[in-house]
């Protein structure tokens, strides 16, 4: 028989598996805590590791909570990881320089609208008007029109005005009209070398813009520019953001007038009557513009006011010139040395400015000489070094050259001054000077002086003071001003006229001062005052003190004959007394008396005389 296996056999067998089993698990589980254990290495200051799964949670931004999260979005959290550890080497500077953007000169001048004169209501009423009036003058002087003006304020309520001015000027094309009263900055006035009322292309736009803020409606513009074709009416804002002017509407229109402009603004303004007002500009305007008529209604009177003008010639329209060397500054010589298409230095001073000769060039390389450094003026103006620029502006200040030429300029003019004034306040005396032009920082320039004495002037109040820059009035920052100053700083007393240290003469006195530039140097945008440089004081003060000694002699002379009528009086009063003694002592008859007393008066009044 087959041996048979015993039953303890299957026994020790079944342990065995069992033990081999469970030495494999085993196995296992220590290869797993191997695994483990350099988590628990790594964790210091006895900290777990559930511990560093929160600091890893709080540093990504999700919470404990989300442990069980799925691996794509682990995966997720582990891709962004890089960036934002990027993103921590950004600094403030970089942040800041997110926010660096352009500014619209609208967006500043609409902030900053004090700069412009619209500071207060009654301010802005009058800039206005201001601004219109200088608009209309300049384009019916440039086109040889006698200037005709119409303006109308209309008061809506106390604080709201609609401003009407139309001109019999030559009108603005169609393609123009939004970009001249749309833009700011906008114009063919700011590089043109001769005098006009505006300078910088601000003014009647930004009163456009200063209505649409206040009131939310824009400005209206009618043109014609000929009898045979329509006037176009053109109604627009202007965008802010972008400087731009904004079209609300556009059509065709009819009316009753051949040629010109007509502007209609409506803004938040307050009307007042007094110095500062629009009638007291208005009569200085026609002070400063004797050829223009004027006719203007206003809020409060039914009846319109009329200045007539005092001649029908217009000015001589001033002629665009070159700058003059002496002023020009050393950086604007720079830049325009790189700019210039002459091959020479020489060339370039001849062509680039006025009264500049071969000959003179040949003064200003002689100059350089002797200012330690011979500067060749036929290499080419962009080859020379910053020193030999430095040594040849010096050159060309020490050059003696001619004055620059006055056809830039239109004076009022002593005789218009002199009608004007006469017009105005009916004086006793006026007294009329013109300097001769003089430069400052390149641009000529002219002034001229006016005295109006006695009449109807009050004489114990301080002196009127009339103040223009080309032709326009200045009526605000008198004391700012450099003609007031001028006016401080003249001799009064040595004219026979009274005067306070530090104020302005007293006595039925009117002084005008006009300077006419090509550039006038303003204290602020708002054109308000003039700047108080040392050429403009000088010429100012002389200007003056020249019509200060033609009163003086007037003064002085009338006071002569009133002491003369005065001894005339006396003689009258006392010589029948003394004919009378005569005829008592000499026992003389009526006829002998009265003989006596002619002869008497006769030897009195030549000694008077004498």
């Amino acid at each position: 028989m087959p041996p048979t296996k015993s039953p303890s056999r299957k026994k020790t067998a079944k342990k065995a598996a069992k033990k081999t089993a469970k030495k494999k698990v085993a196995g296992k589980a220590a290869k797993k805590k191997t695994s483990r254990s350099p988590s628990k290495k790594a964790s210091k200051n006895g900290r777990s590791s559930k511990d560093s799964h929160k600091q890893a949670d709080l540093f990504s931004g999700s919470p404990a909570s989300d442990k069980k999260k799925s691996t794509s979005k682990k995966k997720v959290t582990s891709k962004k990881t890089p960036a934002k550890a990027k993103d921590s080497n950004i600094t403030k500077a970089d942040i800041l320089a997110t926010k660096q953007k352009d500014i619209s000169v609208s967006e500043f001048f609409a902030k900053n609208r004090h700069l412009l004169g619209f500071d207060s209501p009654a301010r802005a009423l009058l800039t206005t008007v201001r601004e219109a009036i200088d608009n209309s003058l300049d384009a019916c002087e440039e086109a040889e029109i006698t200037p005709e003006i119409y303006l109308e304020v209309t008061a809506i309520s106390e604080d709201q005005h609609k401003i009407l001015i139309r001109d019999n000027g030559p009108g603005i094309v169609k393609e123009q009209l939004p970009k001249i009263f749309g833009r700011l900055l906008y114009g063919s006035k700011f590089h043109a070398r001769k005098q006009t009322r505006g300078q910088q292309g601000i003014g009647i736009s930004a009163a456009g813009m200063y209505g649409t803020l206040t009131t939310g409606k824009p400005m209206r513009v009618i043109s014609r520019i000929s009898r045979r074709k329509p006037a176009i009416e053109v109604t627009l804002a202007i965008d802010m953001a972008k400087n731009q002017p904004v079209i609300k509407k556009e059509r065709e229109v009819e009316v009753d007038w051949s040629h010109g402009t007509e502007v209609h603004i409506e803004l938040e303004g307050t009307y007042k009557k007094g110095k500062h007002s629009i009638d007291a500009f208005l009569e200085q305007v026609s002070l400063a513009n004797p050829h223009v008529e004027l006719t203007y209604i206003n809020p409060v009177d039914e009846e319109p006011i009329i200045w007539n003008r005092v001649t029908k010639h217009l000015p001589e329209p001033p002629l665009e010139i070159l700058p003059h060397p002496h002023g020009v500054e050393l950086g604007i010589l720079m830049q325009m040395m790189k700019v210039t298409n002459s091959r020479t230095v020489s060339g370039f001073l001849c062509s680039e400015f006025c009264r500049v000769t071969p000959n003179v060039v040949k003064k200003v390389r002689e100059e350089t000489v002797a200012l330690g450094k011979d500067v060749d003026t036929d290499r080419q103006p962009r080859r020379l070094s910053s020193a030999d620029v430095k040594i040849l502006h010096k050159a060309i200040e020490n050059t003696k050259m001619m004055a620059p030429p006055t056809n830039c300029l239109s004076p009022i003019g002593e005789e218009l001054m002199s009608k004007t004034l006469t017009r105005n306040f009916d004086p006793e005396l006026v007294i009329t000077v013109t300097r001769q032009p003089a430069v400052y920082r390149g641009n000529p320039f002219q002034v001229e002086a006016g005295i109006a004495y006695g009449g109807e002037l009050p004489g114990d109040d301080l002196a009127s003071i009339f103040r223009f820059a080309n032709r326009v009035p200045l009526q605000y920052e008198q004391g700012a001003c450099a003609i007031t100053q001028s006016i401080v700083a003249s001799p009064w007393r040595n004219y026979e006229v009274q005067q306070a240290r530090g104020a302005l003469p007293t006595g039925p006195l009117a002084v005008l001062v006009h300077i006419a530039s090509v550039w006038v140097p303003f204290t602020s945008e708002s054109k308000k005052a003039v700047a108080g440089d040392d050429e403009i004081l000088q010429e100012m003060r002389l200007a003056i003190m020249e019509a200060g000694r033609k009163l003086a002699t007037h003064l002085r002379k009338k006071r002569r004959l009133a002491d003369a009528e005065r001894k005339k009086d006396y003689i009258k009063k006392y010589i029948p007394q003394i004919g009378i003694a005569l005829q008592d002592i000499l026992d003389l008859s009526d006829q002998q008396r009265t003989g006596a007393e002619s002869k008497l008066a006769d030897v009195l009044e030549r000694s008077r005389k004498m």
